[in-house]
């Protein structure tokens, strides 16, 4: 088959995101509050699984927030290309929590536990209280041990919180655990609501040791982070949106923005520090809430946030968030200073390994495909082991900064469900219309099938990769080169 002519007339899809952008982080699912999990050599992004509402007309409607019942996971090795792992489901029937309502506002945390590590998903069920749940794995299946909420209005210290939610984890040096959440602004105390708190967890992650302590967070939103920087501690939030000239004038900041207050113990008290990361809306015209984590990872210190750039992109504006991160640099004092928003994000650390099998739902950029879930395990939680379907001619994805080595790759393979269905992909670099270095043809019959092919020429050094689709219906479950 003379596959050049085969993609001769081929419209590559559109990228909502753009080939040299980094931010958000993802295009194929949105993803709101983000919280980073650095395990072994990976960081993990949990994120508030934003999805459409639709009103009676069946158009689009204004976020509310009311139906999210799922959280979503990606992770990274390198910053730039992201696997997809899919939406934990948490709330509702057949939720991993059939108590709870929704499932906002993620935290993430792993310990240690009977020589073996164990991993703790914190969220808020709306705003009237906290639940956890367990796993084995970063990426699930996720379950329900304790069979309730973690921090409830029947608490003590807890009832008097408007907005019981938006929890952060801090696992410190002595292994010892530390939990921070609240919000909301009651009448009248816009400058100082007291409503946000902070305790010290139990041994088993699920339980607390004492009553939360109140944090005096100055003109508090909502939005609680922490991280450790030395010997201090920072407890990080967003500012409401009744800040006055007053308020601006003592503390710098303005609505709803990014503030630092810090510590020498994990439970405060805590005092004012900075203000280190703006509203969206300062930087892409579209404001909203703010939420952010801050994290270390490879000896780089970064924020994650979301915004609302891509369903801008996508002509959508109805509060839809997607994540986004920033380097950031801590001074020894520990100060931050200004972070600004970019869509550029960040620099890739270290080069991806094409000799290694490669996940079909991972990519740095993408136009038009989506993923789904690829095993038993995946399909009956909605996490795990994803794949990349709804591939349509003209459709691609893009791997950035693959290192191929001085000696090259000469072969590529991919396992294919092809289901029934044949088809072509055109690996080019640098762009998705360019510099063609081969054709991976589809075919084969059975459930999965592996597809393999030898390159034009070989791919030497550090190169940006495309893989852009021919024909449809068949669905990739990862590639390797030889």
């Amino acid at each position: 088959m003379d596959y050049a002519e085969l993609f001769k007339d081929v419209k590559v899809a559109q990228s909502f995101k753009g080939a040299t952008n980094c931010n958000p982080i993802i295009e194929q699912h949105y993803g709101a509050d983000p919280y980073a999990l650095v395990y072994g050599d990976e960081v993990y992004f949990y994120m508030t699984a934003d999805a459409y509402e639709y009103d009676a007309k069946g158009e689009i409607s204004e976020n509310t927030y009311g139906k999210i019942r799922s959280l979503y996971v990606v992770s990274t090795k390198d910053m730039i290309n992201f696997t997809d792992h899919g939406e934990i489901t948490i709330a509702g029937e057949g939720g991993a929590t059939t108590w709870a309502h929704n499932s906002w506002a993620p935290a993430a945390a792993w310990k240690e536990i009977d020589g073996k590590p164990k991993f703790f998903l914190y969220f808020a069920d709306n705003g009237g209280g906290i639940g956890v749940v367990t796993a084995d794995s970063p990426v699930g299946p996720f379950r329900d041990e304790l069979g309730h909420g973690l921090i409830r209005r029947d608490m003590e210290n807890c009832g008097n919180v408007e907005w019981l939610f938006d929890p952060a984890v801090l696992v410190d040096d002595d292994g010892r655990a530390y939990i921070y959440f609240g919000g909301g602004v009651p009448k009248g105390k816009a400058s100082h609501p007291m409503t946000a708190r902070c305790a010290e967890l139990g041994e088993d992650m699920m339980s607390l040791k004492g009553v939360p302590e109140v944090i005096d967070a100055p003109y508090l939103f909502e939005d609680s982070g922490i991280h450790k920087f030395g010997d201090t501690y920072y407890y990080t939030y967003c500012s409401n949106f009744s800040v006055d000239a007053e308020g601006t004038a003592e503390y710098g900041f303005e609505n709803g923005e990014i503030c630092v207050m810090e510590s020498k113990s994990p439970l405060g008290p805590f005092t004012f520090k900075e203000r280190i990361l703006k509203n969206p809306g300062a930087y892409f015209g579209v404001g909203g809430n703010n939420h952010h984590a801050v994290f270390e990872f490879k000896d780089q210190w970064y924020i994650t946030y979301h915004t609302r750039i891509l369903e801008t992109a996508q002509g959508i504006q109805k509060g839809y968030r997607s994540t986004s991160v920033e380097p950031i640099s801590i001074a020894e004092d520990g100060t931050i200073g200004n972070i600004v928003m970019t869509k550029n994000g960040r620099k890739q650390v270290g080069a991806l390994n094409p000799y290694e099998t490669i996940n079909g739902a991972t990519f740095a950029v993408m136009g038009g495909v989506d993923t789904a879930p690829a095993d038993e395990v995946s399909k009956e939680y909605g996490c795990g082991n994803l794949l990349l379907t709804a591939i349509d001619t003209g459709d691609f994805v893009m791997l950035r900064g693959v290192d191929f080595g001085d000696k090259g790759a000469t072969k590529i393979k991919a396992t294919v469900r092809t289901n029934g269905q044949t088809g072509a992909v055109r690996i080019t670099t640098r762009f998705a219309t360019g510099d063609v270095a081969g054709y991976l043809p589809i075919s084969g019959e059975g459930d999965t099938v592996v597809c393999e092919a030898e390159l034009d020429a070989p791919l030497t050094g550090i190169q940006d990769v495309y893989f852009t689709f021919s024909g449809e219906g068949y669905e990739i479950l990862d590639w390797v080169f030889e």
